[in-house]
Protein backbone atom coordinates (compact mmCIF):
# COMPACT_ATOMS: atom_id res chain seq x y z
CA UNK A 1 0.00 0.00 0.00
CA UNK A 2 1.16 3.21 -1.11
CA UNK A 3 1.01 6.57 2.32
CA UNK A 4 1.35 9.84 2.09
CA UNK A 5 1.60 11.20 5.46
CA UNK A 6 1.20 14.92 6.24
CA UNK A 7 2.59 16.84 9.41
CA UNK A 8 0.21 19.81 10.14
CA UNK A 9 2.03 20.04 14.06
CA UNK A 10 5.55 21.19 15.14
CA UNK A 11 8.13 18.83 16.36
CA UNK A 12 7.71 19.13 20.36
CA UNK A 13 3.49 18.08 19.50
CA UNK A 14 2.42 14.79 20.41
CA UNK A 15 1.03 14.75 16.30
CA UNK A 16 4.67 14.88 15.34
CA UNK A 17 5.76 11.54 17.41
CA UNK A 18 3.00 9.63 16.76
CA UNK A 19 3.50 10.64 12.91
CA UNK A 20 6.63 9.66 13.27
CA UNK A 21 5.99 6.43 15.37
CA UNK A 22 3.11 5.67 12.31
CA UNK A 23 5.69 6.18 9.26
CA UNK A 24 7.73 3.61 10.94
CA UNK A 25 5.31 1.28 11.48
CA UNK A 26 3.80 1.77 7.75
CA UNK A 27 7.72 1.11 6.77
CA UNK A 28 8.24 -1.72 8.99
CA UNK A 29 4.93 -3.69 7.31
CA UNK A 30 6.74 -3.79 4.16
CA UNK A 31 4.17 -0.40 3.03
CA UNK A 32 5.85 2.36 0.92
CA UNK A 33 5.99 6.10 1.94
CA UNK A 34 5.35 7.98 -1.21
CA UNK A 35 5.53 11.66 -0.04
CA UNK A 36 6.33 13.13 4.28
CA UNK A 37 4.70 16.67 3.30
CA UNK A 38 5.12 18.94 6.07
CA UNK A 39 2.51 22.00 6.11
CA UNK A 40 1.73 24.98 8.92
CA UNK A 41 3.79 24.35 11.63
CA UNK A 42 5.20 21.00 10.91
CA UNK A 43 7.31 22.74 8.47
CA UNK A 44 9.26 23.11 11.84
CA UNK A 45 10.50 19.94 12.23
CA UNK A 46 12.80 20.64 8.83
CA UNK A 47 14.62 23.02 10.47
CA UNK A 48 17.90 22.49 11.18
CA UNK A 49 18.18 25.19 13.61
CA UNK A 50 15.47 23.40 15.79
CA UNK A 51 17.18 22.78 19.65
CA UNK A 52 14.87 20.17 22.04
CA UNK A 53 16.14 20.39 25.64
CA UNK A 54 18.24 17.20 26.79
CA UNK A 55 15.84 15.64 28.83
CA UNK A 56 13.28 15.57 25.43
CA UNK A 57 13.20 13.19 22.43
CA UNK A 58 15.03 15.33 19.45
CA UNK A 59 11.82 14.67 17.25
CA UNK A 60 12.95 17.40 14.22
CA UNK A 61 16.56 15.37 14.57
CA UNK A 62 14.61 12.07 14.57
CA UNK A 63 12.01 13.21 11.33
CA UNK A 64 15.46 14.29 9.38
CA UNK A 65 17.31 11.24 9.83
CA UNK A 66 14.67 8.95 8.71
CA UNK A 67 14.02 10.92 6.06
CA UNK A 68 17.36 10.10 4.50
CA UNK A 69 17.86 7.02 5.93
CA UNK A 70 14.70 5.51 3.97
CA UNK A 71 15.86 8.19 1.26
CA UNK A 72 12.09 9.33 1.28
CA UNK A 73 10.79 12.06 -0.36
CA UNK A 74 10.35 14.65 1.90
CA UNK A 75 8.60 18.09 0.82
CA UNK A 76 8.67 21.50 3.30
CA UNK A 77 5.32 23.34 2.01
CA UNK A 78 7.36 26.43 0.46
CA UNK A 79 4.58 29.42 1.72
CA UNK A 80 4.36 27.93 5.23
CA UNK A 81 7.94 27.79 5.40
CA UNK A 82 9.06 31.02 4.45
CA UNK A 83 6.31 32.47 6.76
CA UNK A 84 7.69 30.51 9.68
CA UNK A 85 11.31 30.88 8.47
CA UNK A 86 12.18 27.93 7.41
CA UNK A 87 14.54 28.59 3.75
CA UNK A 88 16.95 26.59 1.62
CA UNK A 89 19.90 28.50 0.57
CA UNK A 90 17.94 29.54 -2.35
CA UNK A 91 15.24 31.41 -0.47
CA UNK A 92 17.45 33.11 2.15
CA UNK A 93 19.71 34.17 -1.03
CA UNK A 94 16.41 35.41 -2.84
CA UNK A 95 14.79 37.24 0.34
CA UNK A 96 18.09 38.08 1.31
CA UNK A 97 18.70 36.07 4.89
CA UNK A 98 21.68 35.74 6.69
CA UNK A 99 21.42 31.61 6.32
CA UNK A 100 19.59 29.32 5.32
CA UNK A 101 18.06 26.24 7.92
CA UNK A 102 16.39 23.67 5.62
CA UNK A 103 17.70 20.46 7.05
CA UNK A 104 19.13 17.84 4.99
CA UNK A 105 16.70 15.26 3.10
CA UNK A 106 13.69 17.99 3.02
CA UNK A 107 12.96 19.86 -0.54
CA UNK A 108 11.04 23.00 -0.40
CA UNK A 109 7.79 22.89 -2.85
CA UNK A 110 4.09 23.85 -2.99
CA UNK A 111 1.22 22.66 -1.47
CA UNK A 112 0.26 21.08 -5.12
CA UNK A 113 3.18 18.34 -3.93
CA UNK A 114 0.74 17.16 -1.47
CA UNK A 115 -2.04 17.44 -4.19
CA UNK A 116 -0.59 15.39 -6.53
CA UNK A 117 1.03 12.62 -4.16
CA UNK A 118 -2.59 12.54 -2.67
CA UNK A 119 -3.64 11.51 -5.78
CA UNK A 120 -1.42 8.26 -6.48
CA UNK A 121 -1.61 6.98 -3.46
CA UNK A 122 -4.02 4.58 -1.54
CA UNK A 123 -4.00 6.79 2.09
CA UNK A 124 -3.17 9.89 3.04
CA UNK A 125 -3.22 10.36 6.71
CA UNK A 126 -2.88 13.78 8.29
CA UNK A 127 -1.14 14.23 12.16
CA UNK A 128 -2.01 17.67 13.78
CA UNK A 129 -3.40 20.54 12.71
CA UNK A 130 -6.12 22.91 13.75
Amino acid sequence: MKFVIALFSPPHAPASRRALRFAKAVLESGHEITRLFLYQDGVHSASANVVSPQDEQDIAAQWAEFVSRHRLDGVVCIAAGLRRGVLDEQEAKRYERGAANLASGWELSGLGQLHEAAQHADRLVCFGGH
